[in-house]
């Protein structure tokens, strides 16, 4: 195992929630693999944490990624923050993801965490998804 399919994995995530109606509904082009310079307001996704792990076998080069997403909103209450979660969850969880690099042999939801952040003014949920990618 290495890690060379966390690359490949982030961007297929990134494109998939880009092309996913529900998501997109609610945040436009607001899901950043980069975050843009600058202040970001309002409501968006952002990817990049995470941690991988070898879990390879007899059978062949396997590891364990566990991804984060955090969904940041500067909205009153966590109700819109809370939708976007729920959007991205449903987009991802057993998404058939087309990687340039492994194969993704399972995707599910591990956890997510709420809090408030910035002296209570910003909501953030982190997603954590667990992985199984297969090294080709």
């Amino acid at each position: 195992m290495s890690y060379g399919t966390a690359n490949a994995l982030q961007a297929a995530i990134f494109q998939h929630l880009q092309s996913d109606a529900a998501v997109t509904a609610l945040l436009g082009g607001a899901i950043y693999d980069e975050m843009p310079p600058g202040p970001v307001e309002g409501t968006y996704l952002s990817l990049g944490d995470g941690d991988v792990r070898d879990i390879s076998d007899q059978t062949g080069g396997l590891a364990e990624h566990r991804p984060v997403l955090s969904v940041l909103s500067d909205a009153e209450g966590f109700a819109l923050a809370k939708t976007v979660a729920a959007a991205a969850t449903d987009a991802l969880i057993d998404a058939e993801l087309d990687l340039a690099r492994g194969r993704v042999v399972s995707l599910t939801f591990s956890k997510a965490r709420a809090r408030r952040v910035r002296a209570g003014q910003v909501r953030r949920i982190d997603l954590t998804f667990r992985a199984i990618v297969e090294d080709d």
